[in-house]
């Protein structure tokens, strides 16, 4: 059965992007420092050796993808396609132009139905879900299944948050922690 998985970089004060957050600058002033732990034995953004690797292919291995509409048009909708899985993109008013630029991205307004449509594409693997609105939105609606947390061993002090706001106490169960020498690597299951 497929799970939703909220995959995510954070540093340790909690933020998952730098100040300056804006269209021209995706992800604020210092984002790559999130992702550092993402560098392969080259020194290049890819696939790293070691356990950091295996979430890395986990990522890959995912059958579709569900972003909110901030997130995909700062990174252009993925160019459509996100590691060649169906994209769902949570959006109260879908984007016209980058639906027709990119007939294989999927817009709804409803949390809810966005996931059911995701894990349907999705079958037996598990959607990714990327956002930092998606995942409150879909933690809110009972429809987030897991969060992978990557915390990273700096503090940005200011930025956008993860967690910001939230309707109330989410219990979370443990379900792997992998301690790298770039990031601890968190996977919990939300309990209900």
């Amino acid at each position: 059965m497929s799970s939703s998985v909220l995959l995510m970089s954070m540093s340790l004060d909690g933020f998952i992007a730098g100040p300056n957050d804006v269209p021209g600058n995706p992800g604020g002033d210092d984002f790559m420092r999130l992702h550092k732990w993402y560098e392969g034995p080259d020194g290049e953004f890819g696939r790293p050796d070691g356990p950091a690797g295996e979430i890395v292919d986990e990522l890959n291995a995912t059958g579709a993808v569900l972003v909110g509409r901030r997130t995909a048009e700062q990174v252009d909708y993925y160019g459509g396609d996100h590691h060649g899985t169906p994209l769902f993109v949570f959006s109260r008013t879908p984007d016209q132009a980058a639906a027709a630029k990119y007939p294989a991205v999927t817009f709804e307004s409803d949390i809810a139905i966005a996931m059911a449509q995701a894990k349907a594409a999705a079958g037996d693997k598990d959607v990714l879900v990327h956002g930092a609105y998606t995942a409150q939105r879909a933690l809110e609606a009972g429809v987030l299944d897991e969060l992978q947390i990557d915390q990273v061993p700096v503090l940005f002090g200011q930025g956008r948050r993860l967690f910001d706001v939230l309707p109330n106490r989410i219990e979370l169960d443990v379900v792997r922690v992998i301690d790298t020498p770039a990031a601890t690597h968190l996977r919990y299951r939300v309990r209900r």
